[in-house]
């Protein structure tokens, strides 16, 4: 079954990736007692999420945090050095990468795809959502292969 709003990020282990290396964090207690915009994407260095998702997050930062958004949180089924080698490429400080290695956080919120005609594998859909408090109260999912609702702008757009 899909999250929904009003829903809690689910208790599953996630990697965030930091100059001093992968550090394992619990989604449910790292999303707690702070507002965040997340933006999950199939996979980073693809097309799509390098040319037009990751820099919406990165232009539009300080836009977000005007708006109350304490953290901005990529997110991807891919390791968590490769996920800090796309931050350092494209992205910037103001962006923490949280890899999903084992497509637990994207199991547990229902929003897998199957990627393997690309030679993917299981990944995670493209979508965006706000956390409040470890909440969700925005929640938006593309189609396969569009990318409109997901994006920092159409997030700005709903605050």
């Amino acid at each position: 079954m899909t999250i929904s709003v009003g829903d809690k990020v689910p208790e599953v282990n996630m990697v965030k990736a930091t100059p001093d290396g992968p550090q394992p964090v619990k989604a449910s207690e790292y999303f707690a007692g702070k507002k965040v915009a997340l933006f999950s994407v199939p996979g980073a260095f693809t097309p799509t999420c390098s040319a037009k998702h990751l820099p919406g997050f990165v232009e539009k930062a300080d836009d977000l945090k005007a708006k109350g958004v304490d953290e901005i949180v990529g997110t991807a089924v891919n390791d968590a050095f490769v996920m800090g080698a796309w931050n350092e490429a494209a992205g910037s400080d103001d962006i923490t990468m949280l890899a999903d290695g084992n497509a637990e956080f994207v199991e547990a919120v229902g929003l897998t795809m199957d990627g393997s005609g690309f030679g993917l594998g299981k990944r995670g859909q493209r979508f965006s959502m706000v956390i409040e408090d470890g909440t969700v109260t925005q929640l938006n999912i593309e189609e396969p292969g569009d990318f409109k609702v997901s994006s920092a702008e159409h997030m700005l757009g709903q605050m």
